[in-house]
């Protein structure tokens, strides 16, 4: 019987453009080692998030880009099946930063344990992970939204837009939600409580989202870019606030049209007063223990709710991936690798 092997994928080459299939490259090693004070993690479930696709262009950023021919970074939820470190016992079930292979070695820093009793693992990656906590901060810190105001969320399916809109109503305010399809818009207006779902590929999606909004957008949270925020931005109000937590219409291959927005843009800030900050949820570390307890208890109660698109096998992660940055994803992408 052979050995197993870590599989590993690796980022083979820069995209030009839209990401393809020959950027990733997969390759076999060998299960490492851990040495005095390390651990051996398998991993479990792998998160895909927008992100990813910055770190694979060398350019400068808040973090440092993934080099080439190194593993694909990002989220994991991983089982210790060997140890040489004593706070981490065989067994222990961790939220690991070990990127896109089925086997990592760790010292412990960095990693938190996780309870398989409170909620599935894969929700460390999701909801009660960094998607969730980036909804709770860039909202309630940054958004602000008071009851009775217009918030507006874009990619409201995804794992941070549907945190936002479902938060956003249990502080009173009325939500909106902005999704790419009739199924997605339907999931979170009935299911998710939404007050109103607008389908961005509507060939009259500004009227719609003018009419869902009669009072304009008092918040509204920033995940797309591109034509979504030409629809928003004339319905903002004065001392409008938006939290801008990503770009993923951008991320893949930047707006070629041309057209010159920011004199139009910067004119509207100052005439409206409007706060418009971008973030990235690590600079809010100290809100952790509060969203921590508020979402397990929205969760339990059944005030959020949440949905995940699970793919098996760490092959798959380079189309899924693909995939998730035209919108095929409905809910948390993850992929299951053991």
């Amino acid at each position: 019987m052979s050995q197993p092997a870590n599989t590993r994928i690796v980022l083979a080459s820069r995209p030009e453009g839209h990401v393809k299939t020959d950027n990733f490259r997969v390759e076999q090693a060998g299960i490492p080692i851990p040495g005095d004070g390390e651990i051996l993690l398998k991993i479990l479930y792998l998160s895909l998030d927008p992100y990813m696709r910055g770190r694979m262009d060398d350019a400068k950023s808040y973090a440092a880009p993934v080099a080439i021919n190194g593993v694909m970074e990002g989220g994991t939820v991983a089982e210790v099946i060997e140890s040489r470190n004593s706070a981490y016992p065989i067994g222990d079930i961790v939220l690991s930063h070990s990127g896109w292979q089925s086997y990592a070695l760790s010292d412990g820093s960095g990693l938190r344990k996780l309870d398989p009793k409170i909620a599935p693992l894969s929700t460390a990656v999701g909801v009660l992970g960094m998607p969730g906590f980036t909804a709770y901060t860039g909202l309630l810190t940054i958004g602000q939204p008071k009851p009775g105001e217009t918030v507006v969320v874009a990619a409201a399916s995804g794992p941070v837009g549907s945190a936002v809109g479902q938060i956003a109503r249990i502080k009173g305010a009325k939500a909106v939600g902005i999704a790419g399809g009739q199924d997605k818009c339907a999931f979170i207006k009935n299911e998710l409580g939404f007050d109103a779902a607008i389908d961005h590929r509507a060939p009259d999606f500004a009227e719609q989202l003018k009419q869902a909004c009669p009072d304009g957008i008092d918040v509204y949270f920033e995940n797309v870019g591109g034509a979504v925020w030409d629809a928003v931005f004339p319905l903002l109000n004065t001392y409008a606030r938006v939290p801008v937590c990503g770009l993923i219409a951008q991320y893949d291959g930047l707006d070629t049209s041309g057209k010159d927005r920011l004199p139009y843009v910067m004119r509207d800030v100052l005439k409206k007063s409007l706060l418009i900050r971008g973030f990235i949820q690590r600079e809010f570390v100290d809100q952790r223990p509060a969203f921590a307890e508020a979402m397990a208890g929205w969760l339990r109660s059944g005030e959020v709710k949440y949905r995940e698109d699970i793919i098996d096998g760490l092959a798959n992660a380079p189309e899924a991936f693909m995939g998730l940055l035209q919108g095929h994803n409905f809910g948390k992408l993850v992929i299951r690798v053991a």
